[in-house]
């Protein structure tokens, strides 16, 4: 419990931090950096898309070739795999909400509506 409270810490103090810098940035550097690298975050969108079926895959495989399932593999295992799996899908979705039409008028960035 006394590590993952640390990690913990350590994951709201880099959040701390990084927020002066989101904030010093000008109002249309996100939507600047939104143009220059639609092709990346496509990319990554889909790496995301397609590694989150490659987890649950992987994971049901697994299942499936041994024939049973043990509650130990699914309590240690399962857990990490499904948390994986909601990242991984997570990304993706947001990316692909943020290369929308509602995602540029969410975020204000008008210039990106003409993709």
């Amino acid at each position: 419990m006394k590590k993952l409270m640390y990690k913990i810490n350590m994951a709201i103090i880099g959040i701390m931090v990084s927020a002066p810098a989101m904030a010093a940035v000008n109002e249309n550097g996100l939507c600047v950096l939104m143009k220059d690298f639609r092709g990346v975050f496509n990319m990554v969108r889909t790496l995301a898309f397609i590694g989150a079926a490659f987890i649950i895959a992987n994971w049901a495989w697994g299942f499936i070739s041994k024939g049973e399932v043990k509650m130990d593999d699914v309590k240690t295992k399962g857990t990490a795999m499904l948390v994986g799996f909601i990242l991984l899908f997570m990304i993706g979705t947001i990316l692909s909400f943020l290369m929308t039409t509602s995602g540029a008028k969410t975020i204000g960035c008008p210039e990106l509506l003409s993709w």
